[in-house]
């Protein structure tokens, strides 16, 4: 396992199967040279800059009906709403002034946010946040649409892949959604020029460690710029409400390979780690983690993005409750920054 981690530390990769026998017979003294390596290697590129996005959760109408998702389509408790292109730039302009210079646009895909209208959004942030940049997560479109987004000024997107194993991915989502169309999606966002996400979730049903190292694999190959994971969480109207979630040490497990397979990814310490754990988010930035994320959508509607049961979306995950979440990242030896936070070349 020591040789493993050396080699993966060293030279950024590993095959398959050893990516599997990392996760398969991993034990503490593994995971703390994990930790302390993937400390290392983040803070020889980042320092001990956190970078800080204020998210802005746009819809939870969405036309999908993935099966993990509290806001899957067919979920008849949900509450549905959607904010106006003019409430969208109130949160922008609040967090502007909190010391924002990212905005993240996350929501369902809901077919309001058609082309014409996101783009003369992101053109409006821009102008008038031109030291902004701007980072969607609207989930699977066509090319077309993505390059006019780009063109916009849209700088990121994320899209979680899921599962780098088809089969899984059939697990997780219907028949109408498929994998070959979501790395389709990543493929085709990475060549029109956008800083490009990817991710997945740790614990999800049906995972095993086989899994799990070809999501590693799959880091490893496409090389994204971002990568979310978190550990999966149930949500109580969906067909895995009885399931397991999945664990926060395993998750800062992988925080770590992800930081050593590329070094200057740039990485967050979710929500979901923050939702399992009262200390969640402290931990993944201990792990190799340097991002977060706290929430700018109106108070009003934050509880109505209910992805997973009992997520999150007050306290210091609030954008509002930024001074409290300096003091506690500090506390660990790190720094929130104001900065667009754009990933740097090594």
């Amino acid at each position: 396992m020591i040789r493993l981690i050396e080699k993966l530390a060293k030279e950024h990769r590993l095959e398959l199967a050893e990516y599997e026998l990392l996760l398969r017979n991993r034990n503490p003294e593994a995971a703390e040279l994990l930790t302390e390596l993937a400390q290392k290697t983040r803070k020889e590129v980042y320092g001990n800059s956190v970078f800080i996005r204020g998210l802005i959760e746009i819809s939870n109408i969405c036309k999908n009906d993935c099966l993990y998702c509290g806001i899957r389509g067919g979920n008849r408790n949900c509450v549905r709403y959607r904010l106006t292109p003019q409430e969208i730039m109130e949160c922008c302009e609040e967090g502007y002034e909190l010391g924002f210079r990212t905005f993240v646009m996350q929501g369902g895909e809901d077919a309001y946010y058609n082309d014409e209208l996101l783009c003369g959004l992101i053109a409006d942030i821009k102008q008038r946040f031109p030291d902004c940049a701007i980072t969607l997560s609207l989930g699977e479109r066509s090319r077309e649409s993505y390059q006019k987004l780009r063109e916009a000024g849209a700088d990121r997107y994320l899209l979680r892949h899921e599962t780098a194993d088809a089969e899984h991915y059939a697990k997780l989502h219907p028949p109408q959604l498929a994998f070959a169309d979501r790395m389709r999606c990543l493929h085709e966002l990475k060549e029109l020029g956008f800083q490009t996400g990817c991710g997945f979730m740790v614990g999800s049903p049906f995972q095993t460690e086989a899994e799990l190292a070809k999501d590693l694999k799959f880091i490893e190959t496409f090389q994204p710029d971002m990568c979310g994971i978190g550990p999966f969480i149930p949500h109580i109207d969906t067909v895995f409400a009885g399931y397991q979630a999945g664990s926060l040490e395993l998750t800062c497990y992988l925080l770590s390979i992800i930081r050593l397979i590329k070094p200057n990814i740039l990485l967050p310490s979710t929500t979901a780690l923050g939702t399992i754990d009262p200390l969640g988010r402290e931990k993944g930035i201990l792990a190799g983690a340097n991002v977060v994320m706290p929430n700018l959508s109106p108070a009003s509607v934050r509880k109505k993005y209910m992805l997973y049961d009992n997520k999150i979306s007050d306290g210091d995950e609030s954008a509002q409750s930024l001074d409290s979440l300096k003091q506690k990242i500090s506390a660990i030896g790190y720094q929130v920054v104001t900065d667009r936070g754009d990933i740097k070349n090594i």
